[in-house]
């Protein structure tokens, strides 16, 4: 059956892409004001919150919302969106998993209270660390609980905490976080001995991108053509973390050059993969695969590209066009007219075939994603 929505998106994207090619090449220009950037972030903050009124669990996916509704606050200095965050806090006790018996910890994938250890239950201390650091005096009682988990697995000897590409978004930018407030290099000196685990498994040196976890290794697992598979989502995830790091670190920290090559190294490879209509296939070399928008990724991508621009990182020559493109494709595309924000590929870990992803298809975490890409997007333009 022919999907007349994307039939008529491609044809749309193509008349716009054909009316401002020639102005693209010479000058890429984003055309919205820093008021008109805030508008939109109040449109699809102000309707997620609405239909949403009450504060979810502290699992990875509504944390994820969380750490773009932190970006959306800082730029729109909006109490709403404060006051949102901190009763979400408040009603997880300022923890994630909540066992307190440190001999039933576990860091694989679980979603009970045992689960103190895996990262997508730790997401949360970055935005619990936010409000401790936004909210006038310092209440240590907001980050008790993210010292003591963390603190409790650096004291650890194990290294494979970040066995999945998610995890990384999850957990880097809490190790970074803790140092500032606390000064202990030990998080930074982890960080690192974790992140170095996670690439032996998922990293390719080849292409310049992650897979989504060691199951998803070419050639062990292929698209459906034999390609390798880079989850876009996935990737979003890291490139997204890695920006949120590198903004963290102290200009001198250790292995801050090496991020930052890493971070430019995956630029590149995103932006040859980047569709022309704006978006990147959920698999994000082999656009057959699971062919069509998907915005998570997208604005993931978005978000690091322009945080990159922004802070000197990467070439705005360069760089700046693949912005253009996909922003066009995050406001007027995937933000639908009420303020939902479509085409976000359902929760899961792999692009899949056949998969509908739609306007009606959001998420929390999309949201989050979103939130993030316009909140420095508002940084960007004059």
């Amino acid at each position: 059956m022919i999907n007349l929505e994307y039939t008529f998106f491609i044809a749309w994207m193509a008349l716009s892409f054909l009316s401002c090619k020639s102005t693209a090449q010479k000058s890429a220009t984003i055309k919205e004001s820093k008021g008109e950037i805030i508008s939109i972030i109040h449109k699809v903050n102000h309707h997620w919150q609405e239909t949403h009124p009450e504060p979810g669990n502290s699992f990875w996916h509504v944390s994820a919302y969380h750490t773009g509704n932190m970006e959306a606050y800082k730029v729109t200095q909006n109490k709403k969106y404060l006051d949102y965050s901190m009763a979400w806090a408040e009603k997880n006790q300022w923890m994630g998993a909540k066992s307190n018996d440190k001999s039933e910890w576990k860091y694989n994938y679980g979603e009970t209270d045992k689960h103190v250890l895996f990262g997508d239950w730790q997401i949360c201390f970055q935005t619990y660390i936010d409000l401790y650091n936004f909210t006038g005096k310092k209440d240590p009682r907001k980050i008790a609980r993210a010292r003591e988990v963390m603190e409790y697995e650096m004291s650890t000897s194990a290294n494979d905490y970040w066995w999945w590409a998610d995890g990384l978004y999850m957990v880097m930018p809490v190790m970074t976080k803790l140092y500032n407030v606390t000064g202990n290099k030990m998080y930074l000196e982890k960080l690192h001995y974790y992140l170095q685990y996670s690439d032996t498994i998922m990293y390719d040196s080849e292409s310049k991108l992650y897979f989504r976890d060691a199951k998803y290794v070419y050639p062990k697992h292929k698209t459906t053509s034999g390609k390798k598979d880079f989850w876009a989502r996935g990737d979003g995830w890291i490139f997204a973390g890695y920006a949120k790091i590198i903004q963290d670190l102290p200009k001198t920290a250790k292995h801050r050059k090496e991020y930052i090559n890493r971070f430019k190294d995956m630029a590149q490879a995103l932006a040859a993969a980047q569709q022309k209509e704006g978006y990147w296939t959920r698999s994000i070399l082999d656009p057959e695969h699971a062919p069509g928008p998907e915005t998570s990724g997208t604005a993931f991508f978005t978000y690091g590209f322009l945080w990159g621009i922004n802070n000197g990182i990467l070439d705005k020559k360069t760089y700046l066009p693949v912005v253009e493109k996909s922003w066009n494709y995050l406001i007027k595309f995937a933000l639908q007219e009420n303020g939902t924000v479509g085409y976000v590929q359902p929760i899961g870990e792999k692009a899949i075939p056949g998969q509908v992803v739609d306007k009606n298809s959001t998420a929390d975490f999309g949201v989050g994603a979103f939130l993030l890409a316009a909140s420095e997007m508002y940084r960007y333009v004059k």
